[in-house]
């Protein structure tokens, strides 16, 4: 049943990613050209409701909704991890013009092109499981 509630709701991710055009590589390519505020306004909404939830989330306790308790990890001090990891990570957004969510929702709508950026994203994570315990972490 899980499954299916997973699978329910990452459709419902995919069609809102297709749907408010956060999956076109047109608005990523004006996003990082700097020529449109639409790419920045749903990554900026996404940040204050997931700043907002988590304080609710801390605040009351709340459970998953399975009744498990929500535990928040504290990340490790560092800013040099964080400032790589973003530069890599963007990167390879503006280069193949799609994050990890985009991919699937774009092999979704038809685009199966989008393969050879999966296969890409998957040698490369398969490559830093490979090498992690060697990074400076």
């Amino acid at each position: 049943m899980k499954t299916l509630l997973y699978l329910l709701i990452g459709i419902i991710f995919g069609i809102t990613m297709y749907k408010s055009e956060a999956a076109s590589w047109f608005r990523i390519y004006e996003m990082f050209r700097f020529e449109s505020f639409h790419m920045y306004g749903i990554i900026g909404t996404a940040l204050a409701v997931g700043v907002v939830s988590t304080f609710l989330i801390k605040h009351y306790n709340i459970k998953s909704f399975y009744g498990s308790p929500i535990k928040f990890i504290p990340k490790e001090k560092g800013f040099k991890r964080y400032l790589f990891g973003g530069i890599i990570f963007g990167l390879g957004w503006a280069l193949v013009g799609a994050c990890p969510g985009p991919i699937f929702t774009l092999l979704g709508a038809g685009f199966p092109i989008v393969g050879v950026v999966l296969v890409g994203a998957l040698m490369g994570t398969f490559l830093y499981g490979s090498l992690r315990n060697k990074l400076p972490h």
